[in-house]
Order: C-alpha cells, then sequence, then structure tokens
C-alpha cells in the first residue's frame, strides 16, 4: 500500500505542481471578489477582555500553534521560534532556526520541531538545536513530536518517522495520489497508539514504530475533469473527541472517523479551504463563501448555518466556553453562539489577518497575526 520516495525527477514535478497551484488560488479567474459582509455593531454579550500580548517576526507560512497544558509554541516567518506561557504571556524560551520557517510547529513540551524553505527538519529543547535533518520535499504540515520521535509528513505524500533526541531516520512511508498537492497544513496527529495522516482525501492509521498501514478511511474521493478540480487533500483543523476524529476535505467535504477502528462514520459535502473546530454536540467549520456552518456530530447533519461573515476570509473555527472562536482577514475574532451562531462578541488584534486557528490554553484563547502579534484573552 506504500512505497518509498519518489525518484528525484517525480519530486521535481510535484514541487512544480504545488507551486502551480499556490499561484492558481492567487490569480482568481473573476474579476472582482465579492465584498466582504458588513459587521453589525458588536453585541458583547460574552465578556471578554485582553489579558496580555506579545510579539513573534511576521507569520506569512501555514503556521499550526501548539498546545502543551498552559503553554504554546509558536513560530514566525523569520526563524523565530519561542514557547509562551498562556497565563501571563511571558517567554518560557525563545530560539532561531537561522532561516525563514515553512511549516512548524510541533511540540511534546520537551522538543520542538519545525521545517524551513530549504526542507530542513530542525528540531530544538529549551530554544537550543538538538539537530536537523534535510527532507527530500517541501513540507507544510507541522511536525509531529510525540513517544520520543518526530514525524514528518510532506508535500509528496510521505511519512517519515525520526528519533526525537539524535535525529535518526527510523523509517519513511509513501502513498500514491494525484499530481497536485495544496501548499497548507495537513493531518497530522497521534490518536492512541496510532500515527494518523491526511494522505490525499484519505485518513489513514499508521504503526508509529515501522509506518504500516493499520486502516485507511475515505473523507473523499477525487471527482472532476482536471486536477485542479481533483484537489481533495485533508486540511489541518481537526475535531478530535475520544476516538472520533472529524477532518475535512478541500472544498469536498467534512467527515468523522473512529480512529479506533478506521471506520468511516460520516462524510458530507462541503465547500471549505480550512480545517474544523468541533465540541461533543457539533463539528464547526467555515465555507469558502465565509458562510459559518456547524454539522451534528453524531450523523453529519447540518444543524445551523451563518451567513453574517460572508467574504471576510475566515480561519479555521475553535469551540470555546459557550461559543465558537473564528478569526478573519483583517484581524477581527468573531466569538459565536455554539447553539445557533448567534454573535456573542467581536476581538480585536493589530488589524492585521488572524495567521492561524485560535488555540485555547488553559483558561486564555490565543490569537496570532500575520504581522506577527499574539493576543491573550481570557474570560472577564
Amino acid at each position: 500500500m506504500f512505497k518509498r520516495f519518489m525518484p528525484p525527477a517525480r519530486v521535481a514535478t510535484a514541487l512544480a505542481a504545488i507551486i502551480f497551484v499556490a499561484a492558481l488560488s492567487a490569480c482568481s479567474s473573476k474579476p472582482e471578489r465579492p465584498k466582504p459582509a458588513e459587521l453589525a455593531p458588536n453585541a458583547a454579550l460574552l465578556g471578554v477582555r485582553l489579558a496580555w500580548t506579545a510579539r513573534l517576526g511576521e507569520v506569512n507560512f501555514p503556521l499550526q500553534a501548539q498546545v502543551n497544558g498552559t503553554s504554546v509554541t509558536l513560530a514566525g516567518s523569520d526563524g523565530t521560534v519561542a514557547a509562551i506561557d498562556a497565563a501571563s504571556g511571558r517567554d518560557l524560551w525563545r530560539g532561531s532556526v537561522g532561516a525563514p520557517i515553512a511549516a512548524g510547529v510541533g511540540s511534546d513540551g520537551q522538543r520542538a520541531a519545525v521545517v524551513t524553505t530549504s526542507n530542513d527538519l530542525v528540531v530544538l529543547s529549551a530554544g537550543r538545536e538538538l539537530w536537523r535533518h534535510r527532507m527530500p520535499a517541501q513540507v507544510y504540515t507541522a511536525p509531529l513530536v510525540a513517544g520520543a520521535r518526530v514525524f514528518v509528513l510532506a508535500a509528496d505524500r510521505s511519512v517519515t518517522a525520526f528519533d526525537g533526541q539524535t535525529g535518526r531516520r527510523l523509517w519513511s512511508q509513501q502513498r500514491p495520489g494525484e499530481p497536485l498537492v495544496l501548499r497548507q497544513a495537513g493531518v497530522l496527529m497521534a490518536v492512541g497508539d496510532t500515527l494518523v495522516a491526511g494522505l490525499a482525501g484519505r485518513l489513514v492509521g499508521m504503526n508509529p514504530v515501522n509506518g504500516s498501514a493499520r486502516w485507511d478511511a475515505p473523507i473523499a474521493t477525487p471527482r472532476g475533469t482536471n486536477d485542479v478540480e481533483r484537489l481533495v487533500d485533508l486540511v489541518s483543523g481537526v475535531s478530535r473527541m475520544g476516538d472520533v476524529v472529524c477532518v475535512r476535505a478541500f472544498q469536498a467535504s467534512v467527515g468523522c472517523v473512529n480512529a479506533a477502528r478506521g471506520a468511516v462514520l460520516w462524510s458530507k459535502p462541503a465547500n471549505g479551504a480550512f480545517g474544523v473546530g468541533g465540541d461533543d454536540a457539533r463539528v464547526y467549520g467555515t465555507e469558502a463563501d465565509g458562510r459559518v456552518v456547524a454539522f451534528r456530530r453524531d450523523n453529519g447533519e447540518r444543524a445551523w448555518s451563518s451567513d453574517r461573515l460572508q467574504y471576510r476570509g475566515l480561519t479555521a473555527p475553535l469551540a470555546v466556553g459557550r461559543s465558537v472562536a473564528i478569526g478573519d482577514s483583517t484581524g477581527f475574532v468573531h466569538l459565536l453562539s455554539r447553539e445557533d451562531g448567534t454573535p456573542l462578541n467581536r476581538l480585536t488584534t493589530d488589524g492585521t489577518a488572524v495567521a492561524a486557528q485560535p488555540v485555547l490554553a488553559g483558561g486564555t484563547l490565543l490569537v496570532v497575526t500575520r504581522g506577527g502579534g499574539v493576543f491573550g484573552y481570557v474570560p472577564e
């Protein structure tokens, strides 16, 4: 089912395809973009205050903030990697990998891992470099640091495992797929003793010891008349409750899988580009046109939909308290009711786009912007 790395010529072809897809998505065929929905006056029905702010370098890559207890590990495009105390906003440590970053951050609280634009996987401990390894293909997904190992999902759809302390390569597996891949973060996580990776439109459970496949769960099947239409890669932003993992396939569907046995529980059509959030009752997502949709977690039926934030460039949602937190391209963070999508509050940052799905660490909601601002909000 898996095979070895593709030959260098195929790697070059795949990387050229990635660049093509990124350029294609940036150049819309429509002469004018739809105007973002105007915002109503802020209702402020939910008490939230800004507790602290911090700074990173600008963030121009698909950042994935990593929460470990009450700390959050972040990175900036300039090579900065920092662990921040979520209660105070103070640095626990800060270091640099000495090169622009393309993917990150993965961390288990002891080691942090990023990948540079030169394809170097760099692993740090308390801000100091432990080792680095040149990857044979570009990487856009944050490495996974777990079980004293570092796992990397590359753009050529290979998954590679390294010893976390020494950097020794332990194994590598690769699966064939569509010729184009997305230049954004994918899915790589641990569920119990299973390594779970998004490979094209499928969620695959792997043995972390040797990379062999345990199960294969299709979320979306490539369809269409050309390679662009057939893109159904799974994208970062995952909702996990126990053994059930819910994910999005790019502009194709949202689905949930029981990761203990690899069974697809449901998959529903959905036209979004970023991942999902969720709670025990619903899975939340943002569609390509900015509609916010809540799916029932048990069967995938739509619980509610809101068009109040259409065309505002939304992030993946985060379920927090009685709200769903969503960032937008103008730096606002919208708090919507979990029950029906009603606006509860609107938070301001630095006016630049929110760079990643918000995260919750301890009791603090953390938001990172493209301008490098880090904002910590707490309930009033």
